[in-house]
């Protein structure tokens, strides 16, 4: 290639907002990956937690867990387990269920934060 000496002619307003455009999306594109790489893994946690909530109530049955206690753990499970943490064992079959699925949780390589078991009163 051979140089004239001559300046180069300065970028025009297209040529620059495509570079800033790339450039923006070369900085948000790992925050974005880094989102749905955390939506996904909520979406598994779920998944491995609803699949041993469903053995362990096949397993313990459900005889004395009352009524509130399945609503509440319910509604966790159908909005995809939120950190909200509102079911609150108070029956001796209810508190051996939720120690049951406290333990198969950290089995299945969730965190104790995850379990939705918490009684406020």
């Amino acid at each position: 290639m051979r140089r004239t000496g001559l300046p180069a002619a300065p970028p025009s307003p297209a040529d620059l907002a495509g570079v800033l455009l790339v450039g923006l999306a070369d900085i948000h594109a790992p925050a974005l990956a880094q989102q749905d790489r955390a939506a996904a893994w909520q979406a598994e946690k779920c998944a491995r937690y609803r699949a041993a909530w469903t053995e362990a109530l096949a397993r313990f049955g459900r005889q004395g867990l009352g009524a509130a206690f399945l609503d509440r753990h319910e509604a966790f499970l159908a909005a995809g387990c939120p950190p909200q943490r509102d079911v609150c064992p108070r029956t001796s079959e209810e508190l051996a269920l939720a120690d049951a699925m406290t333990l198969a949780a950290l089995n299945a390589g969730l965190a104790g934060t995850f379990l939705p078991f918490a009684c406020r009163e």
